[in-house]
């Protein structure tokens, strides 16, 4: 493959002490969709870095510390640190791809406690990845707000639980902080359970929350078209955030259901779309108007990447692949940064919520509306009747011994 790249001095990566891991990340590199122009810029700074340490590659266990010090280069220009930083999370992809990543380490006095209940928390408990970096970073931040300066893990009190909820309470919602409290408790059960602390701190009385109690935030109609317009679609990721935008408006989609879409959703001959609900775990057939039709058409020639994904919407960066459900609520904020529109505090569910009021103002009946969100009750579709004000004064009773003029 080295031979193929680079015809004329292929040579110099050859004889270089790290050719087999350049080949064997040119291989990798190729299979992720990248072009040969940006895979023989990969390998010219990677080979600089390698050979420059003096270290081979191939098999060996790297750092995240020990890889941001292999692509420092302090006289590097800012063109060129652009590169080596690309260069160095590709090559982190590619040494996480094949388990040659060593685990991160917490720093501090407390370093070694917060990994081995990490580990705890994956071995024992089998949380996810993200869960666990969830709560590390909760019980990071709780000693170091409740141990400042450094101090013995057993000298923790409830004082500390207190302020440090107390502060956290001014900066965050009443749903986050049940969130907060859960990963605290757990820390402090854990360490409570092994000796480390003597009072059973875990106690925490968690923040109350109802069921409805704000109801549904909805985008209105022309703030939802403003934002549509304002999407720049010369590049293929503005065609593909417009396509996505277009389709939680127009169709009330979930990013999670939006993820799911593959190409063969689309039956452009029966003018229908396919989606898979994971909530519902249903699916759902969905006629689709002649614009959307076109639009997605122009999508799949302007927008969509060549590649062997057959997911609807892709990475707009290398390597290609699917999208994350988390990735659509980021280009939604994005996107909507852009716009200059005063959409402060909404989310891609208010694109769905608005969707969901357009149908009732038409009259549409509740069930329907349910229907087509992929509700499992009557219950969580009435949330959106709170929204609907006019609506709400036809029903309202006359007050006893009041004139219907209100005197």
């Amino acid at each position: 493959m080295l031979h193929t790249l680079f015809p004329r001095d292929h040579w110099r990566y050859l004889q270089s002490c790290c050719a087999r891991e350049l080949e064997d990340f040119a291989a990798w590199l190729t299979v992720g969709g990248y072009s040969d122009e940006n895979i023989r810029g990969h390998l010219h700074r990677l080979r600089n870095a390698l050979e420059r340490s003096g270290e081979a590659g191939a098999g060996t266990h790297v750092s995240s510390d020990r890889l941001v010090e292999l692509f420092r280069f302090p006289q590097a220009s800012p063109g060129r640190a652009v590169g080596d930083r690309s260069t160095r999370r590709a090559y982190q992809r590619f040494l996480a791809s094949q388990g040659r990543m060593d685990a991160e380490s917490a720093d501090g006095p407390h370093a070694r406690l917060i990994d081995e209940y990490a580990g705890f928390l994956a071995e024992v408990r089998g949380f996810a990845r993200s869960t666990i970096a969830q709560h590390r970073f909760t019980v990071i931040e709780f000693l170091s707000h409740a141990a400042e300066p450094p101090q013995p893990i057993s000298t923790l009190s409830a004082t500390h639980v207190e302020r440090y909820l107390s502060t956290k309470a001014a900066k965050i919602t009443r749903q986050s902080l049940q969130h907060t409290v859960a990963h605290l408790r757990a820390f402090l059960r854990y360490v409570f359970d092994r000796g480390l602390i003597p009072h059973r701190l875990y106690r925490i009385d968690t923040p109350r929350t109802y069921r409805g109690e704000q109801p549904p935030r909805a985008m209105p109609w022309l703030q939802v078209r403003r934002l549509l317009v304002s999407i720049d679609r010369t590049s293929t990721a503005g065609w593909r955030d417009y396509a996505i935008l277009h389709l939680m408006s127009h169709y009330g989609l979930r990013p999670s259901e939006i993820v799911l879409l593959e190409v063969g959703s689309i039956d452009f001959e029966r003018r229908t779309m396919r989606v898979e609900q994971r909530k519902t775990a249903s699916d759902l057939l969905l006629p689709l108007a002649a614009p959307t039709l076109r639009l997605l058409r122009r999508y799949l020639q302007c927008g969509r990447p060549k590649s062997s994904h057959g997911q609807l919407f892709l990475r707009a960066r290398r390597p290609s692949g699917p999208l994350k459900h988390t990735a659509v609520c980021d280009l939604f904020t994005k996107r909507a940064r852009e716009s200059g529109l005063p959409l402060e505090g909404h989310s891609t569910y208010s694109l769905r919520h608005g969707f969901a009021m357009r149908l009732l103002e038409r009259g549409v009946g509740v069930k329907a509306i349910g229907d087509l969100l992929g509700h499992r009750s009557l219950e969580s579709t009435c949330v959106y009747l709170r929204l609907d004000m006019k609506a709400l004064r036809t029903v309202a009773l006359p007050v006893p011994g009041c004139d219907a003029d209100g005197s």
